[in-house]
C-alpha cells in the first residue's frame, strides 16, 4: 500500500500554516513535507509534528528568488557563499526537525553561454548539501523542473538527473521525483519509475495542467499509483498540489485508490 505525505505548504492553505498539521492527520495522512519552513520557528513546528504523530519527509533549502522569476539560488556561481549560508540554516532545522531528505532546488540560468558553469556550480553544491547532511543520516534530493512553468530551469529531465547522479555517485544522492513537472516535460513516467526507482528518493505529484488534484487534469493517477505500488519504490509519495475547491474535498483519488 502506498504512503501518501501531504504538502503543508500548498494543501489546507484555508488554514494558518500550524494549523495544517492537525488537518493532515484528521484526513489520514502520516507525513507531512514543506516546500520552505524557515518563516516558523523550528521548534513550532516540531511541536506540530509531535502534537499529531507526524512524520516531515522533506523540505527545501531556501531558493533565493526562484519563485519570483529569478535563477534561483544552488547554481548561480555569484551566489556560492549565500547558498552555504542557506545550508548552515537549513541544517539547523533539520537538526530539530529530523527530516528523511533535503531537497536542493537547481535554479534557472538566463544565459545559455553559461549553461555548464551553471551545472559545475549545482554539482558542486550538492556534494556540500551531501557533506552536510549525510552525517546526520538525512538524504540529498534534488528535482527536475519543466520548463513550460519555468523557463531556462537548468534540471529539467529525468536523463539529466540520472547523470547527476552517476557523475557524483554518492549513496545518500537520490531524486526527488515530481509526476506533474515530467508529465508536463511528455516524459514515459512509468517507464523511468520502473527503471530507476532504487535511485528515487521521494516522489510528487498534480495532475497537469492546472497543478490540481488527480481528476481535475489529464494524468491517469490509478494507473500511476498502481505501477508505483509494484514498484521497489518504498518511500512516500507526496500530494503537492493546489486544491481545486477546499483541501478536503480535493481527496477522492486517496480514496478511490485505497478501495
Amino acid at each position: 500500500m502506498l504512503q501518501f505525505s501531504a504538502n503543508l505548504s500548498l494543501l489546507f492553505n484555508e488554514l494558518d500554516f500550524l494549523d495544517r498539521f492537525k488537518a493532515a492527520k484528521n484526513c489520514g495522512f502520516k507525513a507531512v513535507e514543506i516546500q520552505f519552513p524557515y518563516s516558523f520557528p523550528a521548534l513550532h513546528i516540531k511541536q506540530a509534528l509531535l502534537e499529531n504523530q507526524l512524520n516531515l519527509v522533506v523540505f527545501n533549502i531556501d531558493a533565493d528568488d526562484l519563485l519570483q522569476g529569478g535563477e534561483g539560488l544552488a547554481a548561480v556561481p555569484e551566489k556560492t557563499e549565500h547558498f552555504y549560508n542557506s545550508v548552515q540554516q537549513c541544517k539547523s532545522y533539520a537538526n530539530i526537525l529530523q527530516p528523511e531528505a533535503i531537497n536542493v532546488l537547481p535554479g534557472r540560468c538566463n544565459d545559455y553561454q553559461r549553461t555548464k558553469e551553471y551545472l559545475t556550480t549545482f554539482k558542486k553544491n550538492l556534494i556540500l548539501t551531501l557533506d552536510t547532511f549525510s552525517p546526520l543520516g538525512i538524504k540529498t534530493v534534488f528535482e527536475a523542473i519543466n520548463t513550460k512553468d519555468m523557463p531556462n530551469f537548468i534540471i529539467h529531465s529525468g536523463r539529466q538527473m540520472i547523470n547527476v547522479i552517476e557523475e557524483i555517485n554518492h549513496p545518500m544522492l537520490f531524486m526527488q521525483y515530481d509526476i506533474y513537472h515530467m508529465q508536463m516535460m511528455n516524459e514515459i513516467i512509468l517507464q523511468f519509475i520502473n527503471q530507476y526507482s532504487h535511485k528515487i528518493g521521494h516522489i510528487q505529484f498534480a495532475d497537469t495542467h492546472g497543478r490540481g488534484q488527480p481528476g481535475t487534469g489529464a494524468i491517469n493517477f490509478q494507473k500511476i499509483f498502481t505501477h508505483i505500488n509494484k514498484s521497489s519504490y518504498t518511500g512516500w509519495v507526496g500530494a503537492e498540489y493546489i486544491p481545486v475547491g477546499t483541501t478536503k474535498q480535493s481527496f477522492d483519488w486517496m480514496l478511490e485508490f485505497n478501495q
